[in-house]
């Protein structure tokens, strides 16, 4: 359970608009530490326009919103410090080695050598995949990267991590060793912020929040969306949602 734990994301009103397209339509959540919260939507939702915002990486047009206790708009670089982040069209750079990412990263973040080599070391045994660690990026699995890609998210035990469907285009057995791996991130008390269109991985979440057209439509537990539609599954939860939508319009 979650409702004892402090917030690290907080979220009033959040508004971002592009000319006269409305991306994100007066968001207002708030996410727990240590929860796995899920963003979901179909593409063009406005879930990575909300998730750049919450990294510091866009501003909003209004709106309040504070992650790991700072201000959008005045603490971006404070903000930056306390995440970790994995786009969804890959993160590390592919004509450097596994072992060259992990360096360059650690750098990054701030990490001594010492702390740099020692993490660099734990993931890639953890993954199994130190016999690649001088192999260039390029070179290796697309599953493989995406799991490193998501340690090299992690390696500074950042406050939260926002991973922007990390799981797309990887075969269903990577998918579940990746959701394990947010799970013991979890565990250490690292919060996951995690978009994705698979509705089957809404499933995985602690809470999940439903995009519709830039708006939140439905937040909640998995089991109590579904119990509140009375269906079975979190992809007829979302398939309800949207009918109702364009039912509006």
């Amino acid at each position: 359970m979650t409702t004892n734990r402090p917030n690290v994301i907080e979220v009033r009103n959040l508004v971002k608009k592009f000319g006269d397209f409305i991306a994100n339509d007066n968001l207002t959540f708030d996410v727990k530490q240590g929860e796995i919260f899920g963003f979901l939507g179909a593409n063009g939702a406005g879930k990575t326009t909300a998730m750049k915002i919450l990294c510091g990486l866009q501003a909003p047009t209004s709106g309040d919103i504070k992650v790991a206790g700072f201000d959008v708009y005045h603490q971006t670089n404070k903000i930056k410090q306390n995440i970790g982040y994995m786009s969804q069209r890959f993160s590390l750079y592919e004509d450097l080695t596994v072992k060259q990412n992990f360096q360059f990263y650690g750098g990054i973040y701030g990490l001594s050598g010492k702390q740099i080599k020692e993490r660099t070391e734990y993931f890639l045994n953890k993954l199994e995949l130190s016999h690649v660690a001088n192999k260039i990026l390029k070179e290796i699995p697309l599953g493989w990267k995406q799991k490193l890609a998501f340690s090299v998210a992690v390696l500074h035990h950042p406050k939260i991590v926002f991973l922007d469907e990390p799981t797309g285009g990887v075969d269903p057995i990577t998918r579940r060793q990746f959701w394990e791996m947010i799970y013991e991130a979890a565990n250490e008390g690292i919060t996951v912020f995690v978009t994705t269109h698979y509705m089957d991985e809404a499933e995985y979440c602690e809470r999940v929040c439903i995009m519709v057209d830039g708006r939140i439509e439905a937040m909640d537990t998995p089991s109590a969306l579904k119990n509140k539609y009375e269906v079975t599954s979190m992809n007829e939860v979302f398939i309800r949602l949207a009918r109702a939508q364009s039912t509006e319009q």
